[in-house]
């Protein structure tokens, strides 16, 4: 039997104001159902917080309930941002690994919803970002300043009182049953929208936190069905932002299946790039943006990694200079000393990082996680203020490496470890494959499956997200 329900009306911006209320643990009152379709089911109904209407599909301003259905593709889409490289990195190792694990089980959308549907600043939060982190004192002052709750609530709730129909809109196009999200801006809007369409209870929505350590608040939502933490001092930091134990997973940072599969041999690896076989190698990189004193170390490994007595290399340099062109076209024309590599933005990092021996890097999540994996000893040479500020202890602390902002000091420690403290560069070596977590991509596209088949039968029926931000559904708590 079909039933047909009138839409009750109900604005995004009451939605939004009562889900910031409940936030801050404000009450707020019980939203009632209006009486349904033309005297079908009589008087007005209630809603409980652990009620649903069930599973729902408008046509032309109604709803209906539709059957069971078949078992059927599940639809995931992955909710990130270029606002760095690390979240669209995350989003294509969750992809890859639900291709690997599950095959055709899932169809998974890599999406930044915000830029292809909103309008500003959801959609130049990429272009916004990369001025402020060339001008770190500016991106300084955003993450402290929207860093207390009631700030970036309120934010965001002026933000989804302008823009939630079109961030609904985006959403609707893939018809998800899973969504994930990998930016710390992409829970709250999303989430409202859901409550907002009476979705929150059969579309599964978790956080895969990208950022290694240290974390802004906006990553953590007590409305999520899992959040995905890479490290224990994160997940107290989301124990104490009201999550509960259910909630938090404690699995590692997402990396490309390729770097957890098997790999070739170092000397292999060294063949088919074309490096020196015998050589100790020193990969150096600055992001995906090739930011920080790449080309001043750079030319300080070039002196320090020769022997000027004996007239030889002591060790051979790879760098990587990311989307920076004029970083690469500049290291391109001068004259080495020592065999170099200079590459721009790479997609095989896990074939440089096998061939070579250790990294400098700034204290970006992704490029960490990725370096413990191949058991790289890490030296930092610089971090973003904010999110990067954790990542050094971090490394540090673990024994997996060093931190030191001098291009002249860090060449000379390089030269040592391929020289008279080659024990150090070992044990390092070793705490750093302690540390490493590679099979965490694994752990979380399989703990989302299991989510999934909890839902039961449920999970498996089509719906369709409203058409109209006019035509709104009932919600339960915050």
């Amino acid at each position: 039997m079909v039933m047909s329900v009138e839409s009750p009306r109900r604005s995004i911006r009451e939605v939004v104001y009562d889900s910031v209320m409940a936030y801050h643990g404000k009450p707020h009152g019980k939203l009632r159902l209006p009486s349904v379709g033309a005297g079908e089911l009589g008087e007005t109904a209630g809603l409980d917080d652990d009620e649903e209407l069930g599973v729902w599909e408008e046509e032309e301003g109604t709803v209906e309930l539709v059957e069971l259905g078949a078992e059927r593709t599940k639809n995931v889409l992955i909710l990130m941002s270029d606002t760095g490289g690390g979240h669209r990195a995350s989003a294509e190792a969750i992809r890859d690994a639900f291709r690997l694990e599950f095959g055709d089980e899932y169809k998974v959308f890599v999406k930044d919803v915000c830029k292809e549907s909103a309008g500003w600043p959801l959609n130049n939060m990429e272009r916004s970002y990369k001025f402020m982190v060339k001008h770190v004192q500016l991106w300084r002052v955003a993450f402290l300043s929207t860093y207390p709750r009631w700030v970036h609530c309120l934010y965001l709730a002026a933000i989804a009182a302008f823009y939630a129909k079109k961030v609904e809109a985006g959403i609707k196009k893939y018809k998800p049953d899973v969504i994930i999200s990998v930016h710390p801006l992409m829970q709250h809007i999303p989430l409202w929208v859901l409550k907002w369409q009476n979705l929150h209870n059969r579309v599964i929505f978790v956080t895969v936190i990208t950022d290694l350590n240290t974390c802004h608040p906006t990553w953590f939502h007590t409305n999520v069905n899992r959040c995905y933490c890479p490290s224990e001092e994160v997940a107290k930091r989301a124990s104490l932002d009201g999550l509960q134990p259910s909630q938090i997973r404690v699995f590692g940072l997402p990396i490309r299946p390729s770097f957890c599969r098997a790999v070739l041999s170092k000397d292999d690896l060294r063949k088919e790039l074309e490096m020196d076989p015998d050589l100790p190698a020193v990969l150096l990189m600055g992001g995906g943006e090739g930011m920080g004193p790449v080309k001043k170390t750079a030319k300080a490994l070039a002196e320090s990694l020769y022997d000027a007595s004996e007239g030889k290399s002591i060790g051979q340099l790879v760098v990587i200079c990311g989307r920076n062109k004029t970083l690469s076209s500049t290291l391109q024309s001068l004259q080495w000393k020592i065999p170099v590599k200079i590459r721009e933005f790479e997609t095989q990092m896990e074939k440089w990082m096998g061939a070579c021996d250790c990294i400098i890097t700034k204290a970006g999540p992704g490029t960490i996680a990725e370096a413990l994996i191949r058991g790289l000893p890490i030296i930092l040479n610089d971090f973003i203020p904010g999110q990067e500020v954790g990542n050094v202890p971090y490394v540090v602390d673990n024994g997996a490496g060093v931190f030191c902002k001098s291009s002249k000091q860090t060449a000379k420690l390089v030269a040592r470890w391929f020289g008279p403290d080659s024990t150090e560069l070992k044990k390092m070596s070793e705490c750093a494959l302690k540390l490493a977590q590679p099979e965490a991509v694994f752990d979380i596209v399989k703990d989302i499956h299991e989510l999934t088949q909890e839902q039961g039968p449920m999970s498996n029926i089509p719906y369709a997200l409203t058409s109209s931000c006019t035509s709104s559904f009932l919600y339960g708590t915050s």
